[in-house]
């Protein structure tokens, strides 16, 4: 079976950055519904499209392909006082940046802690980084009526590779803590 919208593929893959550096050595395969629903990256999707099991190969996504280039001005500082004790590096949080017209959330991570203030980053960990994606198809199969209709697949291991939070959002403007699957 050929991968086609509409089907959900299983892929064993390994994430390096440009230089090969390890970055994830997927233990799990990735499980996701092919087809443009934003369960993985756009690039995976096209060197996948018309594939079938078995197929193995290795690709570059670069920055702005995958999770963006680094932004400078998602990084900020706050006041110790404004989150939660015990704060420590690499702890997550959920917030809305001052100048953030549409209200949107973003996570941003503690990247260090000096005396009363906090820094925090609202890049995503692999924001700057060109990718590399090696890639092995395991299993191909047609969705089912009801993982079309969520847009998602159901019931195995699928795994999110597009950078996107599913939280909620704290509605008084806060950063709250979040847990990342």
């Amino acid at each position: 079976m050929k991968i086609a919208k509409n089907t959900v593929v299983t892929v064993a893959y390994k994430l390096s950055d440009a230089q090969d550096n390890l970055i994830e050595d997927g233990q799990e395969p990735m499980v996701y519904l092919h087809g443009g629903y934003e369960n993985t990256l756009p690039k995976i999707e096209e060197a996948l499209e018309g594939k079938e099991t078995g197929f193995q190969d290795v690709i570059q996504v670069e920055p702005e392909d995958a999770f963006g280039e680094y932004d400078a001005e998602l990084v900020k500082m706050e006041d110790r006082d404004r989150l939660p004790a015990p704060i420590e590096v690499g702890m997550q949080f959920e917030g809305t940046p001052e100048d953030n017209e549409d209200g949107d959330s973003i996570i941003f991570t503690v990247t260090e802690v000096v005396e009363d203030k906090v820094v925090l980053d609202g890049n995503h960990p692999l924001a700057g980084i060109a990718l590399r994606f090696t890639l092995h198809v395991l299993n191909v199969r047609d969705a089912t009526a009801e993982e079309i209709a969520h847009g998602h697949v159901h019931g195995e291991h699928g795994h999110d590779h597009d950078g996107d939070d599913d939280g909620d959002e704290d509605e008084d403007g806060e950063f709250r803590t979040v847990h990342l699957h």
